[in-house]
């Protein structure tokens, strides 16, 4: 698999991700009244998250696209 997320996405897919995946459970926001807010944000926070761990996102390989120093592994 070409990976095509280098180490600073990857940092901050993995810790913006994170924090949208806890986000609906820790604050009170009013915005997580209503359950398509809650699941908004955990579904881009898991998107997020999964992309930075396995250092793969699919929109960058559609658009050719890569933040990686390395080719191929």
């Amino acid at each position: 698999m070409k990976f095509n997320v280098g180490t600073p996405d990857r940092i901050a897919r993995l810790i913006i991700g994170v924090l949208l995946l806890v986000a609906p459970f820790v604050t009170g926001w009013a915005l997580f009244a209503n359950p398509v807010w809650t699941w908004v944000f955990v579904i881009v926070g898991l998107v997020l998250a999964v992309t930075g761990l396995v250092r793969f996102c699919p929109a960058y390989a559609i658009f050719n696209l890569s933040t990686s120093r390395t080719k191929d592994k």
